[in-house]
């Protein structure tokens, strides 16, 4: 057989289960349904897939709410994969934020926010270990996102916690066309910004 070359671990492991029946139990980080309509496609049929809603840096809370409820309604399409909240507080963001504001989208700000949501994902994984094998993110899927900065920063997170992170670029393979697609057809809200809405004030 030809030897086979997949640039990432979610390929790898996808890769692996065409000989091997034995699913992995990931625990994915997911920032919002329109993100993960572009990878439960692709991870769902392969993995055990527990999503983790944690996203302190969505303002206002009125927004967090709403990008909550459309991964809920996406899920209704998805109904193998469970659904995690943890508790959190718009605190915690703004504590990593503080003093960048002003800062670009994609700049410090971002990398900070990156360590902050899959650290604790790390964390969470790492106290319950039984439970889960691994843990990647929906990020990658973005186009306006740095995929490489984002692995770098959850294999850092992986290596604090002692837990496996998959690396991804899940805008490979029409992540993001199957994103935009699947709002349109499920009629699911797209929001028109990442997160934090810095550098202008996120109430406007």
């Amino acid at each position: 057989m030809r030897e086979r070359h997949f640039g990432c671990d979610i390929d790898r492991e996808i890769a692996r289960q065409e000989e091997d029946s034995e699913k992995l139990r990931l625990l994915l980080h997911v920032c919002c349904g329109p993100c993960a309509a572009g990878v439960l496609p692709r991870v769902a049929p392969h993995f055990d897939v527990t999503l983790f809603y944690y996203n302190p840096n969505i303002l206002p809370k009125e927004e967090f709410i709403r990008r909550l409820d459309t991964l809920k309604r996406l899920l209704l399409h998805f109904p193998e994969a469970r659904l995690i909240v943890p508790e959190q507080d718009a605190a915690e963001f703004f504590a990593v934020a503080a003093g960048k504001e002003d800062l670009p989208e994609g700049g410090g700000r971002c990398t900070e926010c990156f360590s902050l949501r899959l650290g604790k994902t790390a964390e969470f994984l790492s106290m319950h270990g039984g439970e889960y094998d691994a843990f990647a993110t929906t990020l990658t899927v973005s186009p306006r996102k740095n995929a490489t900065l984002i692995n770098a920063v959850g294999a850092r997170a992986a290596e604090r916690f002692g837990v496996r992170y998959l690396t991804s670029d899940f805008k490979k393979h029409d992540g993001w066309l199957t994103s935009v697609r699947l709002c349109r057809e499920w009629e699911l809200y797209r929001q028109h910004y990442c997160g934090c809405g810095f550098p202008r004030p996120a109430a406007e």
